[in-house]
C-alpha cells in the first residue's frame, strides 16, 4: 500500500446502515470501533465514514462518535426554521415570467426526481429543471478513488467510492453536464502521493474539481497560520498546493470538498485550504450534510466552524436505482457541484466568483440568523439561485440603464408594441440577463380626451380661412414613462375642414382633420426613435339652442413607425447585444361620444385600448 506523509488522510463517504456487528468484532472498544466502521452496529458500513489512513509513525486515526441532534435543532441549539416549499400550485410572480405550476407537477413526477424528492425539494430542484437549466457545457471533474471494485480488508468485493459520487453528480440536477472521472486514491484505503494527487489536478481542465475525502485535522487548526505551515503540519508536497493554486488564478476554476463526517464543529483539514491560500477566496465551496429526515445537519456531518464564510448545507441521502440508500458528505459535495454546473450553464460569461457568491446569497438560512458556524450561508436554493436577484435593469446602450419597472405608456404605443409582442432582456445585480416580453412590462395611460376638451381652442394655435382651418396643439398621444420615455408632449400640425349645415333649430355639422406629429424619444428610453406620425380625426354631431350632441373618433394614428433598441442578452464574451425592431404605429380607433348643455359637457371615449373613459366638466366665462 502507498502512504501519503505524516497526515490522516481518507475518504468522506456515505454508506449502507448496518443493524449490527458481526461475532468476534470488539465494537465496545472506541480504537476498534473507530478502525472497524463497517462492522460495528449503527456505524457506517460498506465504505466506511472517516476510515482515515494510518501514516508515519503508526498513529491511529481517531474519528469521532456520530452525535445525533435532537429534537431538530442544530448545533448551536437555536431551533430550525426551514421549512422546505410545497410545488404544486404555487405560481412564482418574479419580473421575467417564470414556469406554471403545471410545469412544476410534470417535472416532479418524473421518476429521477421521485427517487429523492424531499431531497430535491430541499433544494427547489424542480424551479431550475423547469426552467431549463441541466448543466450543458459544464465540464465537472471528480477527484476520487479508482472506478470498479477493489478487495477490502476482509477479503471482501466493494464498490469503488468513486462509482457512489459519480452516480450523485450525474443525478437530476445537472443531466446534461460532462462528468469526468480522475483517480487520486487506489481505493477508500489506498491514496496516491500528494505530488501524484498535485499532478491529476494539474492535468485535470473542468469549470467543478469535486472532492468527497477530507482530513481529520480540523480547520480551525489553520486560523492565521501560513500555507507553509499547512503543508508541514499535512505534510503536503508544493507541487499539491500548486495545483490547487493554479485552478483558482489560471483557469477560474471552482473546487468543492466535502466537510468531512466525524461529527466535530469544525469542518476537516482540506476544508481550510482558503484559510491558507487567500487566492482560493471565490473559487471554493465547503459543503456539510443536511438530513432531510430529521431536517437538520446530519448526525455524522462536520459542521462548517470556521469556514463559514464559504460554507454552504446540501441534502445527501442518494438513493440507487437499486433502491440502496447512500449517505455522508461525500455525496453532499456532489449536489452542490451539481448545482454549480447549473449556474454556469445558464450564464457562462460569469467568473467563477460570481457564480460562487450567487450560490452563497440564494442560500435558504438555517439555524441563527445569517451565516452560522453550523449551516455556514444556509441551505442550497435552486430556485433563487435561477431566479433574479436584487432590482432588476435594462440597458438602454452600454452606458445607460433605466430599472425595469413597469413603463406607463399611451395606448398608441402600448398597443403597438404589444402587437409586436418584441422580447428583452434584463439583468439582476450580478449582471445575469432573463428574458421578458416587452408588452408584460407595460401599463396603458390613458390619454385623458376630457382635460383636452376642456383646454379646447385655448390649446390650439390656428388660421381661419373659411371653411379651412391650420394651426399646430400639443397633446400627451404619444406619452411614455419610464423605460418608454418620450421628450415631452408631442406637438401636432394639422389641416381641418369645418362643415355645418342649418335645418330651422337645428345645426348639422362635421369636422375632418389630418395631422403629422414629430415625437421625439427620450435618451433614457428603449424607443430609439419615431418617424413622422400621421394622424386623422372625424365628428359629426348636431346642435340646438343650448345642447348640442356629437360622435367621432379622435385623433388616430393611421401611418407611421416606431424604432425600439432592445438588449438581447449576451454574447459569450459577456457583451451585450442589441435588436432593433421597427414597429408599426398604425392603430385601430377609438369613438367619443359627447353631449353639451349649455356650459356642462360629458363624453364617453370607447376605447379599443386601456379603459373606457367618462368624463364631465363644467366651461363657462364669468362677466364683471
Amino acid at each position: 500500500m502507498r502512504l501519503l506523509n505524516n497526515i490522516f488522510t481518507g475518504i468522506v463517504c456515505g454508506a449502507l446502515l448496518t443493524n449490527g456487528a458481526m461475532a468476534g468484532d470488539d465494537c465496545l472498544n472506541l480504537a476498534y470501533k473507530q478502525s472497524h466502521p463497517e462492522r460495528c452496529k449503527y456505524t457506517f458500513a460498506s465504505n466506511g465514514t472517516s476510515t482515515f489512513l494510518t501514516i508515519g509513525a503508526g498513529i491511529a486515526a481517531a474519528g469521532a462518535a456520530l452525535v445525533a441532534l435532537a429534537g431538530g435543532n442544530d448545533a448551536s441549539g437555536a431551533s430550525n426554521a426551514y421549512t422546505p416549499i410545497t410545488y404544486n400550485g404555487i405560481v412564482r410572480t418574479s419580473v421575467g415570467g417564470d414556469v406554471s405550476a403545471a410545469e412544476l407537477t410534470e417535472t416532479i413526477a418524473a421518476n429521477t426526481y421521485n427517487i429523492n424528492t424531499k431531497e430535491f425539494s430541499d433544494i427547489q430542484l424542480a424551479y431550475s429543471l423547469a426552467r431549463g437549466y441541466t448543466g450543458k457545457n459544464t465540464k465537472i471533474a471528480v477527484m476520487d478513488t479508482a472506478m470498479g471494485t477493489f478487495k477490502n480488508e476482509r477479503g471482501h468485493t466493494e464498490i469503488q467510492h468513486a462509482q457512489y459520487v459519480m452516480e450523485a453528480v450525474s443525478g437530476p440536477i445537472a443531466p446534461d453536464a460532462t462528468i469526468e472521472h480522475h483517480a487520486v486514491a487506489y481505493n477508500k484505503n489506498n491514496f496516491m502521493t500528494y505530488d501524484e494527487i498535485g499532478d491529476v489536478f494539474a492535468s485535470t481542465d473542468a469549470d467543478i474539481y469535486n472532492s468527497s475525502w477530507n482530513a481529520p485535522y480540523g480547520a480551525d487548526k489553520f486560523v492565521g497560520k501560513s500555507r507553509e505551515y499547512f503543508m508541514q503540519v499535512g505534510g503536503i508536497s508544493q507541487n499539491f498546493m500548486d495545483a490547487i493554486s493554479d485552478i483558482a488564478t489560471h483557469t477560474d476554476g471552482i473546487l468543492v470538498w466535502a466537510a468531512g463526517n466525524d461529527s466535530n464543529a469544525q469542518s476537516g483539514m482540506f476544508s481550510a485550504l482558503p484559510i491558507v491560500m487567500p487566492e482560493l477566496s471565490g473559487h471554493f465551496v465547503n459543503v456539510v450534510a443536511w438530513d432531510s429526515n430529521a431536517s437538520a445537519l446530519a448526525d455524522y456531518s462536520n459542521a462548517c466552524g470556521v469556514t463559514k464564510n464559504y460554507c454552504i448545507t446540501a441534502p445527501v441521502t442518494i438513493t440507487r436505482p437499486n433502491g440502496e440508500v447512500r449517505a455522508g458528505t461525500s455525496f453532499a459535495a456532489p449536489v452542490v457541484s451539481a448545482a454549480i454546473a447549473v449556474i454556469h450553464e445558464a450564464w457562462n460569461y460569469i467568473d467563477s466568483a460570481t457564480i460562487v457568491q450567487i450560490l452563497f446569497d440564494t442560500a435558504t438560512d438555517l439555524g441563527q440568523a445569517g451565516v452560522d458556524d453550523v449551516y455556514g450561508h444556509g441551505m442550497l436554493d435552486l430556485e433563487a439561485a435561477t431566479r433574479p436577484v436584487g432590482t432588476p435593469t435594462i440597458m438602454i446602450s452600454d452606458t445607460v440603464a433605466q430599472p425595469l419597472q413597469v413603463a406607463r405608456a399611451s395606448a398608441q404605443i402600448a398597443q403597438s408594441i404589444k402587437s409586436a409582442n418584441p422580447t428583452m432582456a434584463f439583468f439582476d445585480k450580478y449582471g445575469r440577463e432573463f428574458e421578458t416580453n416587452v408588452a408584460d412590462n407595460i401599463s396603458v395611460q390613458n390619454r385623458g380626451l376630457g382635460f383636452e376638451r376642456l383646454r379646447g381652442d385655448d390649446a390650439r394655435m390656428k388660421i381661419s380661412m373659411g371653411d379651412m382651418e391650420f394651426g399646430f396643439y400639443r397633446n400627451d398621444m404619444l406619452s411614455g414613462t419610464g423605460f418608454l420615455q418620450t421628450s415631452g408632449d408631442t406637438t401636432t400640425t394639422y389641416i381641418a375642414t369645418n362643415k355645418s349645415y342649418d335645418f330651422g333649430k337645428f345645426e348639422l355639422f362635421g369636422r375632418t382633420q389630418m395631422g403629422v406629429a414629430s415625437p421625439r424619444a427620450s435618451n433614457e428610453s428603449v424607443i430609439s426613435s419615431f418617424s413622422n406620425i400621421y394622424t386623422a380625426s372625424a365628428y359629426v354631431g348636431v346642435r340646438g339652442d343650448k345642447w348640442s350632441f356629437s360622435v367621432g373618433v379622435p385623433d388616430t394614428i393611421v401611418n407611421g413607425t416606431m424604432n425600439l433598441h432592445l438588449a438581447n442578452g449576451r454574447d459569450t464574451s459577456g457583451a451585450i447585444v442589441y435588436n432593433d425592431y421597427t414597429i408599426n404605429m398604425a392603430t385601430q380607433p377609438a369613438i367619443e361620444y359627447t353631449a353639451n348643455w349649455r356650459f356642462l359637457t360629458a363624453g364617453f371615449v370607447d376605447n379599443p385600448y386601456g379603459n373606457d373613459e367618462f368624463y364631465v366638466f363644467a366651461k363657462t366665462k364669468l362677466s364683471f
